[in-house]
């Protein structure tokens, strides 16, 4: 019997990687003692990265949908990882600000993190991960504006000042 075409088609392969990469993640930050996915720990990261930053650049930053960001906000906020704080230039905005116990599960994990990706493409050799990266990078560059969500690199997410 052959292989269904499907089997070999970008889009399903995507979505295996996805399936397995979210299911290495969530089985090793588990072990490890933590409860957070995968957009949490992204959300922790820049907020870090960018304290003060807002939740519609951060859902930008991490490629995420703006209307879902507040829940995970919330989320990690409930988990006393991030504080809401508001605005000193503006009292209607809140800025979002990682708290010492949120500081500490990300130096905990981070480095889980960096292995998992490892075991993301264990039936890849060195290069061959190295490879599949720069090319899914190129990929996910290329095919940015056709998403739902977009990737906004913090220097595209902060509007400009005129005359700048």
């Amino acid at each position: 019997m052959d292989t269904p075409e499907y089997y070999s088609m970008p889009g399903h392969l995507i979505r295996r990687m996805h399936q397995i990469a979210v299911s290495i993640f969530a089985d090793r930050i588990s072990e490890a003692g933590f409860d957070l996915t995968s957009v949490q720990f992204s959300a922790m990261n820049v907020v870090d990265n960018f304290p003060g930053i807002d939740q519609a650049t951060l859902a930008g930053m991490i490629a995420y949908d703006r209307v879902t960001i507040g829940g995970v906000v919330d989320r990690l906020s409930r988990k006393g990882y991030l504080e809401r704080r508001t605005s000193d230039r503006d009292r209607r905005a809140r800025e979002l600000y990682i708290t010492a116990e949120g500081k500490q599960v990300l130096e905990t994990i981070l480095p889980i993190v960096r292995d998992i990706q490892d075991s993301i493409l264990s039936g890849l050799d060195a290069g061959e991960r190295e490879t599949i990266s720069r090319l899914l990078r190129k990929a996910a560059d290329g095919a940015n504006t056709k998403s739902r969500a977009p990737l906004k690199p913090m220097e595209a997410a902060i509007p400009r000042e005129s005359g700048t």
